[in-house]
């Protein structure tokens, strides 16, 4: 694995995406649920289109990357190369049976994720559940020490008590908005977020731990993940909205903010994993910071959001307390083997991300 080396105007272009991205999905979730005008839509079939979504931009980054590695031009040597491709899919996904089992696992964590998030937008304005949902970072940091057995510095974990204090604050006297059209239940809605983070810490370590355990493609495991998140958000949509959907359609009171939820929740994830490779934890704490700042102005424009001290003062102990959490570990190895130094901390920086 190679650290890569691009231009800090690339890095800022990859950050300014994924927290506009980030800032967008969440406030329009948030409008989708609480004041657009029409019919309410299926949060169950957005979730599963979501996951068809995915897939298939998977195959395609996947066949983009294997035709790349081809030999030069020509028909017969393209032709190859496809016939190639087409084995490798048979192969990795359609005959391993076990891996599509095994991928199951984060399919079904990540679809009760999803489903989580419209049930706490629901309840909460945006910029709360914006910086709640920031809990998924002490929630990965437990979850990566005992699945992993790895350790945090003694900054990180004082990063990570300053994090849930700032969400104490946030979640004391939650802000209120007041062009909200719905009847809300703050309580369900920080239960929401509650389940949505420790699936969240779980399913990302798990599929770290399954990417680490063999060198099969990133993409491979995509989609053989997506493929079984497509079956199981499939049953989540019957189970939950069966005679509804059958009765109305699948695509009951989609609207052009809808389609713009659903593609948003699909490019999301994949963007991540750009900007984890070109970058480092500080930016995207930065990223995650901006991100609530975006939501919070967005919230106050849009739904009417009062902000309140108590929320004000937790925001801003999240966004420090990304920051600090962000911030790589003193190699004490250089003290003793200054040789080795470089090495250590190019595998902590490989470690972090």
């Amino acid at each position: 694995m190679a650290v890569e080396n691009v231009s800090v105007v690339f890095k800022l272009y990859c950050l300014s995406v994924m927290t506009l991205v980030a800032a967008t999905y969440t406030v329009a979730l948030r409008y989708t649920r609480t004041i657009s005008s029409g019919d309410l839509y299926f949060s169950t079939t957005a979730v599963c289109i979501a996951e068809v979504i995915k897939l298939i931009l998977s195959l395609g980054m996947l066949a983009n990357q294997h035709l790349s590695y081809s030999a030069p031009s020509g028909h017969y040597r393209e032709t190859s190369s496809i016939v190639r491709f087409k084995n490798m899919i048979v192969e990795q996904i359609i005959y391993s049976p076990k891996e599509l089992l095994k991928l199951s696992v984060p399919s079904l964590v990540y679809a009760v994720q999803n489903n989580m998030a419209f049930v706490a937008l629901s309840n909460l304005d945006a910029a709360v559940y914006q910086v709640t949902y920031q809990l998924k970072i002490p929630c990965t940091a437990l979850c990566t020490v005992l699945m992993l057995n790895r350790s945090l510095s003694r900054l990180q974990w004082f990063s990570v008590f300053m994090l849930c204090g700032g969400v104490t604050l946030v979640q004391w006297k939650p802000a209120e908005a007041t062009k909200v059209q719905i009847e809300q239940n703050p309580f369900i809605g920080f239960m929401a977020i509650a389940v949505a983070v420790l699936c969240s810490g779980f399913a990302g370590v798990y599929f770290e731990k399954v990417l680490k355990s063999s060198d099969t493609s990133l993409w491979v495991r995509n989609i053989q993940m997506y493929l079984s998140g497509i079956v199981v958000t499939l049953i989540g949509v019957f189970i939950n909205d069966g005679e509804k959907v059958m009765e109305k359609g699948f695509f009951y009171g989609y609207t052009p903010w809808v389609c713009l939820v659903v593609f948003l929740a699909s490019v999301g994830g994949l963007y991540t994993s750009i900007v984890v490779k070109y970058t480092d934890n500080i930016m995207k704490g930065f990223s995650a910071a901006a991100a609530i700042v975006l939501s919070t102005v967005a919230s106050v424009l849009l739904f009417g959001l009062q902000i309140t001290i108590t929320f004000a003062s937790g925001a801003l102990l999240v966004c420090l307390s990304i920051y600090l959490y962000g911030l790589p570990k003193q190699d004490t190895s250089k003290l003793t083997r200054p040789d080795k130094a470089t090495d250590s901390e190019l595998k902590q920086k490989l470690i972090n991300v």
